[in-house]
């Protein structure tokens, strides 16, 4: 058998394990890029809100706040053709229910240093509900336009070796590298491959993969997640996120003439407690598991959407004359460090597991954190 041998071994194709091998193919290393679905950046990495986070969503988590505003600058760079910076945005307290109330969000806004300008009269908002509304300075970036650059980028690097629809079948610890057997998916067919160093970018699959290696696992909880899509001639280019608590938000979709539209008590449909996404919908869909989880829509037992409940939320923070038109929905599953599920943080988090042979676990949930890996890696 012939075995092809890499510098580093990268689990997993969302924009995080590409960047992670397009900085390091820079170096001049060979890179594997190992991918279960039929294409890369099919999964979380396009179905979420589009969100170029500036900072205002983690008035509770200082850390998290930090990391995005100090990343925004440099992703806004690299990425500005993507992004959309024409539309007005705007962060809201609800008056009632909030662990955030204005004076809080202010002082925090203050502390991050970003714009935070209260507007008292705008005539497309409902104030009888809305205790504050802010104008604030926040992008969305495209996910589709993205994902298509990166696939294009990294298809074009010779030092990178793309292999799809395959995954992990067994790794073993051979002293001063890894010896990793992998297989194609829905095939019996399998192929081996020698890392000198492995990086799981694998995101929900994180401890799946930690599995495999030997590794220690995260603490973790899983949710299938929607990203409800929709029209609205009044707000086509208006932004709001309502917060700090079970509110949601509106958005631009990117460039695609679409809002987002998410909420905390809706927008996850399922939960999962358990090291690895276990769900019911998997015993309809078997080709689903917890260990090789598959694309939400491409799922007959995908849940149906909450839109209604979504917009019936929603609604009630803007004017009566605001339509709201419903196009489609996005799903996938999120997953999130079970340390924040009280502060709503969203750290991310690249630790070094085994030093010889070495093994990285990248978990992060915001887009314009896939720069920590250069702080971490060693070649």
């Amino acid at each position: 058998m012939n075995v092809e041998k890499f510098d580093f071994a990268i689990v997993g194709g969302g924009i995080f394990g590409i960047y992670a091998a397009l900085y390091l193919a820079e170096k001049g290393l060979r890179i594997c890029v190992i991918e279960k679905e039929k294409e890369l950046m099919k999964k979380a990495s396009v179905v979420n809100q589009a969100r170029l986070h500036s900072g205002y969503h983690y008035p509770r988590s200082v850390a998290t706040a930090i990391m995005s505003n100090e990343n925004k600058a440099r992703f806004t760079e690299d990425h500005k053709e993507f992004i959309h910076f024409e539309f007005e945005k705007y962060y809201a307290i609800d008056r009632y229910g909030s662990f955030t109330d204005p004076l809080q969000f202010e002082r925090f806004c203050r502390h991050i240093d970003i714009k935070c300008e209260r507007i008292t009269n705008h005539p497309l908002f409902n104030y009888h509900r809305l205790e504050a509304l802010y104008s604030t300075v926040e992008y969305s970036f495209d996910p589709f336009l993205i994902a298509q650059y990166y696939r294009e980028k990294v298809g074009g690097v010779k030092e990178i070796t793309i292999k799809t629809e395959t995954f992990v079948h067994s790794a073993h610890n051979a002293g001063d590298h890894w010896r990793i057997e992998l297989q194609q998916f829905q095939s019996p067919i399998t192929s081996e491959i020698i890392a000198d160093q492995v990086i799981n970018a694998t995101y929900s699959g994180s401890n799946a993969i930690n599995d495999l290696f030997g590794m220690s696992n995260i603490d973790l909880m899983h949710e299938i997640s929607e990203i409800a899509l929709m029209t609205s001639p009044q707000i086509k280019e208006i932004g709001l996120t309502v917060m700090d608590g079970p509110f949601g938000s509106i958005m631009p979709y990117g460039f695609s003439g679409l809002l987002s539209l998410s909420s905390v008590v809706y927008t996850h449909h399922k939960v999962s407690y358990e090291k690895t996404p276990h769900f019911n919908c998997q015993e309809i869909n078997t080709l689903c598991t917890p260990e090789l989880t598959g694309n939400c829509n491409d799922c007959h037992a995908c849940p149906d959407t909450h839109y209604p409940k979504m917009i019936k939320q929603m609604s009630q923070y803007f004017s009566e004359n605001v339509e709201f038109n419903y196009f489609s929905s996005l799903f996938t599953i999120k997953s999130k460090l079970m340390a924040n599920y009280i502060d709503d943080g969203r750290p991310t988090e690249i630790s070094i597991l085994n030093e010889n042979p070495r093994f990285y676990c990248i978990f992060a949930g915001k887009i314009n954190s896939i720069y920590e890996i250069e702080k971490v890696v060693n070649f």
